[in-house]
């Protein structure tokens, strides 16, 4: 089981670990983030971060219950509460010996829990890059659904790389969890 916690200074050391060299960084935070992470990047990236009622942007370490062991990192950002919908962001299973055993099933669930039942929102969406296909079934696994591709939108070295967009709606999660739909 994983639960999430805000992601604070202490965990800095231990993501920068996670992010060895520029594909991966490049693949987690697309353009956000220059290679090598750094201690100051990471401070820029939570400021005004993690105040459940006023910021656009909640950041979580991904930990494993049983353990307490620190597994992962996500991100729920462009939280708009006008729109009521959010972004998935920054999905990493850091713990090499961690991957492949549902924690990243299980950080996506814990996010959408906190989009669609702490948040109030009506839709949550991520990208993902085309060539990763495990992540993608892991959301499809998720209950998240397809919307399209965008096409070579971001060049890495002498090739482009294409994103897969995906969503849920909040009557998708609803339904997925036998709770009644809130009325408006």
């Amino acid at each position: 089981m994983i639960r999430l916690e805000y992601f604070t200074p202490t965990d800095f050391p231990q993501l920068i670990s996670w992010i060895p060299d520029p594909e991966l960084l490049q693949s987690w935070s697309g353009a956000l983030f220059s290679f090598p992470l750094t201690e100051d990047s990471l401070a820029w990236y939570l400021e005004g971060t993690n105040d459940l009622q006023e910021s656009d942007a909640l950041v979580y370490k991904a930990v494993e219950s049983k353990t307490g062991e620190v597994v992962g990192h996500i991100s729920l950002g462009g939280i708009s509460r006008k729109n009521n919908s959010a972004r998935i962001s920054r999905v990493l299973v850091g713990n090499t010996t961690a991957r492949g055993r549902g924690v990243c099933q299980g950080m996506i669930k814990a996010i959408l829990k906190i989009g669609f039942e702490d948040l109030g929102l009506h839709r949550i969406d991520l990208g993902v890059y085309d060539f990763n296909t495990a992540a993608i079934r892991c959301y499809e696994k998720c209950g998240l659904k397809q919307d399209g591709l965008m096409r070579d939108i971001l060049k890495h070295g002498d090739e482009y790389w294409s994103l897969v967009e995906m969503s849920m709606l909040e009557h998708e999660w609803h339904e997925l969890h036998g709770k009644k739909q809130k009325s408006y």
